[in-house]
C-alpha cells in the first residue's frame, strides 16, 4: 500500500451513460436529490456554486426528519471529466472545525455511451478513513451509484 492510498477509499463502477448526463446529475441540485444519499434517507437541500473555490451545502435528511447539512467548497472542476470537492473549508476558504475527507469524482469515456465511474475519498487520517468505511463508504457509496445508475436510465 503506498503512502498515497493508504488513507484512501475508492468505488468504480461502468455507467450505460455519456460522462455528460453524470456529470449533470453530480451538478445539477435537482438531480442531484434523487440520488446522491440511500434511500431511506434523502437530500432535503442542494446548493451549489460548481466552480474551483464555488461552495456547496448538501443537507442529508434521515427517515425521521433530522437534518445534517455537510459544507464544503470545490476544488477542481473539469466539465464531463473531474469533480474535486472537499469539506476542509466550509465557504470560500474559511477551514472547517474539522476536515473529514476529499472527494474526486472521474468520468472516463468508454465509447458507446458508456462511462467508468470512479469515486475516491482521501482522508487525512488513518482513523478517519477507517471510520468512513465503518460507517459504511462502501456500501453506503455502492447503494447511491446504483440509485444514480437509475437516474441515469430515466434522463
Amino acid at each position: 500500500m503506498t503512502a498515497s492510498t493508504q488513507h484512501e477509499l475508492t468505488l468504480v463502477r461502468e455507467f450505460d451513460a455519456p460522462r455528460e448526463k453524470i456529470y449533470k446529475a453530480w451538478t445539477d441540485p435537482d438531480l442531484l436529490k434523487k440520488w446522491f444519499v440511500p434511500r431511506p434517507w434523502g437530500v432535503a437541500e442542494a446548493t451549489l456554486d460548481v466552480r474551483p473555490g464555488g461552495s456547496n451545502v448538501v443537507v442529508m435528511q434521515d427517515p425521521e426528519g433530522n437534518q445534517y447539512p455537510n459544507r464544503g467548497v470545490y476544488l477542481e472542476i473539469v466539465e464531463n471529466e473531474k469533480i474535486v470537492f472537499t469539506d476542509a473549508y466550509t465557504s470560500a476558504w474559511v477551514p472547517a472545525e474539522k476536515p473529514f475527507f476529499t472527494g474526486v469524482i472521474l468520468l472516463e469515456d468508454l465509447g458507446n455511451g458508456r462511462t467508468k465511474y470512479t469515486a475516491k475519498a482521501l482522508h487525512w487520517r488513518a482513523e478517519d478513513k477507517e471510520a468512513h468505511e465503518k460507517m459504511g463508504f462502501h456500501e453506503g457509496w455502492g447503494k447511491a451509484a446504483d440509485q444514480l445508475a437509475e437516474l441515469l436510465a430515466k434522463m
